[in-house]
């Protein structure tokens, strides 16, 4: 095999960055950012265990985002969001979130005796998660009234109670001896309710942002919010039944 052929197979498995779509590229980088972030965090893991339950969120949300990037992308600063929340949580997969260093300097400054970290991370979630949900929002649901920001804020709360209720059962039936680890309780019997009410503050902080700067703009809240070219699945049906109507 000459040396010409041998660069064009190269070329063809692995294509240069200019060859990569530009709306492909921040969603690229970032997962390779998150990839070696992962695989870092992933190395003598305090509890093994316990970093497998916790990292069954990431192995599933990572794959679908992949999947639906083209069928339906979200902007850029969604995925920035998501992955600075998947890197949070990841380190508190590394850590357990009792034992994260950041968790434990923060209680030595305001003179807390729990490690609130889990509770940084579930604020986190609500607040880097609701642009993205109300993105997805605005181009299925098309809510044209101001309480369509209200939604997304109770998407957060189903999810957090829900996955209260997940992180309970998976821990009793998946590995019982890892549970006071996975779940985090620190001895807070009201720990679940807490951690849905963080998520729930965090995504009232990201509806209110997202209301001023519709405002800002005079963007009504159904209007489509990703700047990059692409279109949901939805969207993409009625297109095409409006073209065979026509």
């Amino acid at each position: 095999m000459n040396t010409v052929s041998l660069q064009r197979r190269r070329s063809r498995s692995f294509p240069s960055w200019s060859r990569i779509r530009r709306e492909d590229r921040v969603p690229l980088g970032l997962l390779a950012v998150f990839a070696v972030v992962w695989v870092a965090l992933a190395i003598r893991p305090h509890d093994r265990i316990d970093w497998a339950l916790e990292n069954m969120l990431v192995v599933i949300a990572i794959p679908l985002l992949y999947r639906n990037h083209r069928r339906c992308p979200l902007s850029n600063v969604s995925y920035v969001s998501l992955t600075v929340f998947f890197v949070l949580h990841s380190i508190g997969g590394h850590y357990t979130y009792s034992n994260v260093p950041l968790g434990r300097a923060m209680g030595d400054a305001f003179g807390f005796e729990r490690n609130h970290f889990d509770r940084v991370v579930h604020f986190g979630f609500g607040l880097l998660t609701a642009i993205p949900i109300l993105e997805v929002q605005s181009r299925i649901a098309k809510f044209k009234h101001w309480w369509g920001y209200l939604l997304p804020i109770a998407v957060i709360g189903a999810l957090s109670a829900h996955y209260e209720i997940l992180e309970w059962g998976v821990a009793m039936v998946v590995a019982p001896s890892a549970g006071n680890a996975y779940l985090g309780t620190q001895g807070d019997e009201w720990d679940a309710q807490k951690d849905t009410l963080c998520a729930c503050a965090g995504a009232v902080l990201a509806m209110a942002y997202a209301y001023v700067v519709d405002r800002v703009k005079g963007r009504r809240v159904h209007e489509n919010r990703c700047s990059v070219s692409g279109s949901c699945a939805v969207e993409t049906k009625g297109a095409k039944k409006s073209q065979a109507a026509a």
